[in-house]
């Protein structure tokens, strides 16, 4: 019975032996229950998502059997690759634009584990018989359910890796084959991409315990020469998080006059751009305010990979970046992965 936490996976360096390989589908992790006409869909943490998705409620009761548990991954896939950032359009108050959005942009559901078949709990079984029973329920199923593809070849798993990342990948999930269903727990392995970009610090937020930085805000210049807000670099140890304050200092500016993000005040601009400040759906209330500085420092970060025009992930601090001028920070040096039409891999 809902609420049931997914199991989760931590991060590694390279693809383990030995294991079931998939690929990592970037959408929302979702637990669907189904008793006859009742569909429940769980969200990561088990937060009900069920009215974001009306189309996917309907396909559930066509495709899957009468009763079920199955966790997988909400997705959206247009023109041969994944939206992350249509889907985030779907968590929306309005039960009208839910439904608009249903129709112009349809969501599928990718299946990867069983936790519940019939009157049979599957989950203390462990993967390597889930999987099998999982491929017999989705024997029959249609778009837009899918069965996850998988595979217990280390270089099918690193072919995945380095061919699909054009279709919105980002990256492969190993999975012992002997263990049960661990709700909660990281007891599987995450290997995602990462790359490194050199941006312009351009202010800061500070962290919610006090007057030290939480993240910077970085930077990349457009093929027009604005510069854009494309994400942050957090993790800090406290120790290092009041010295940045220290560091960064001199750049502080008294206000917004001549920042190229002082349009974040206007609340028009703030509706139509990501700009830091805007407060959106996801942040509510939550204290967005910024100290601007001067665009003058460059960083090295390390990131995964780009959702549109900026960093999907918080970015890690590599190293500050003397060498190198703000104006040459541009999109320019961020490496386009091969496109892949994902069809290919969901067959």
């Amino acid at each position: 019975m809902p609420p049931v936490q997914p199991m989760l996976a931590k991060s590694v360096a390279e693809i383990p032996p030995g294991m079931q390989y998939e690929a990592k589908w970037d959408g929302f992790r979702a637990i669907v229950f189904r008793d006859g006409d009742e569909i429940e869909i769980g969200s990561r943490t088990a937060k009900p998502l069920t009215r974001y998705f009306p189309e996917l409620v309907e396909a559930f009761r066509r495709e899957l059997p009468e009763r079920c548990v199955v966790d997988g991954e909400i997705v959206i896939a247009r023109d041969g690759r994944l939206r992350f950032e249509e889907l985030l359009e779907r968590i929306h108050p309005a039960a009208s634009r839910v439904r608009t959005l249903a129709e112009r942009t349809p969501a599928s559901f990718v299946a990867f584990d069983l936790l519940a078949l019939g009157a049979t709990a599957l989950d203390r079984q462990p993967l390597a018989e889930r999987r099998t029973a999982l491929e017999e329920a989705l024997a029959g199923a249609a778009a837009p359910i899918h069965l996850a593809p998988a595979s217990t070849d280390v270089e099918v798993a690193r072919t995945w890796f380095s061919r699909y990342e054009g279709a919105g990948l980002d990256g492969v999930i190993a999975k012992p084959l002997d263990k049960p269903y661990a709700p909660g727990e990281r007891t599987m392995y995450k290997v995602k991409h990462q790359r490194t970009a050199d941006c312009v610090v351009a202010g800061y937020r500070e962290h919610k315990s006090g007057p030290v930085v939480g993240s910077l805000l970085l930077g990349l210049y457009d093929a027009t020469g604005q510069l854009q807000h494309v994400g942050v670099c957090a993790s800090f140890p406290m120790a290092r998080r009041r010295e940045l304050v220290e560091e960064l200092r001199p750049l502080r500016m008294d206000d917004l006059t001549g920042h190229p993000w002082a349009a974040w005040a206007d609340e028009a601009a703030q509706a139509s751009s990501r700009l830091p400040g805007a407060v959106s759906r996801w942040t509510g209330t939550k204290d967005l305010s910024w100290v601007p500085l001067r665009p003058e420092r460059v960083v090295e970060v390390a990131y995964d990979h780009m959702e549109g025009t900026r960093f999907r992930h918080t970015t890690q601090f590599r190293s500050w970046r003397p060498d190198r001028e703000p104006g040459s920070c541009t999109y320019g040096q961020l490496e386009e992965p091969v496109s892949y039409d994902l069809a290919e891999l969901l067959g």
